[in-house]
């Protein structure tokens, strides 16, 4: 059973989310022919507070 993890900034809305969840389960399937019954994908949503890039938060630099 595949399982993909993605880390994305909030603030997304749902039909995006959703969109990414098909297509990751698309491409897994087609990658490694696992059946598409079995991929899990997981969406961890996370404050831009606490995302850092090149030691400053993404709130801080506006992204």
């Amino acid at each position: 059973m595949p399982i993909a993890t993605i880390n994305i900034i909030e603030g997304r809305d749902d039909a995006k989310k959703e969109a990414l969840i098909e297509k990751v389960t698309l491409a897994i399937h087609e990658s490694l022919g696992a059946p598409i019954e079995t991929v899990r994908v997981i969406i961890n949503e996370m404050p831009k507070q606490h995302y850092g890039i090149a030691g400053k938060s993404a709130k801080k630099l506006g992204k």
